[in-house]
């Protein structure tokens, strides 16, 4: 092997490795760049790193199946299915749309919803006014389900855990769904 095909070799390799890299990077490159514009407040810029059609694909039958689970709950059985499913996606329809858009995302993160609001000991309520906004995905835990899917976690209010889904199109890593804690 010639000395310049060594090279080549080598260059191959350099460039592999090199986008091998960045993909493996993808998703917490994702996760500063969502963290930023939702701290920035520019939330129109979060379609770079959202996909808001499979975000809402994914939390609509979460949110669905909640409503129709309280609704049954509240009337019984006797109501008939497809009656029960229109009701359930005509109350559905404005939080799904809510929670799967810029403002949305922007909320859901800023606004402490995913920490507890209980004053600390000792504390006073208007101190918990107060304090700056939260950056939940900051210590989310985080870790690759498959080559395709990544998550980061992060406890609720009532620390139970709220899954965000990464998944991999190409090169790059968008947020494309919500797990929703149980409830």
């Amino acid at each position: 092997m010639g000395k310049k095909a060594k090279w080549g070799l080598a260059l191959v390799v350099v460039a592999l490795l090199a986008v091998l890299g960045y993909v493996a990077a993808g998703p917490w490159l994702a996760i500063n760049g969502i963290r930023k514009i939702t701290a920035s407040g520019n939330v129109a810029e979060l379609w770079r790193f959202v996909d808001f059609d499979q975000l809402r694909a994914s939390v609509g039958p979460q949110i669905r199946e909640r409503i129709a689970r309280q609704l049954l709950e509240r009337v019984g059985s006797s109501e008939q299915p497809q009656t029960l499913a229109q009701v359930t996606e005509l109350i559905g329809k404005r939080p799904i749309d809510a929670l799967s858009s810029p403002e949305g995302i922007q909320h859901l993160l800023r606004n402490n919803i995913l920490t507890p609001t209980a004053s600390p000991a000792g504390g006073s309520a208007a101190a918990n006014a107060t304090r700056p906004p939260s950056d939940p995905l900051k210590d989310a835990v985080t870790h690759f389900e498959s080559a395709s899917l990544f998550t980061a976690t992060v406890p609720n209010a009532d620390g139970k855990p709220l899954v965000f889904e990464f998944r991999r199109d190409g090169l790059s890593w968008k947020l494309t769904g919500l797990r929703l804690p149980e409830s």
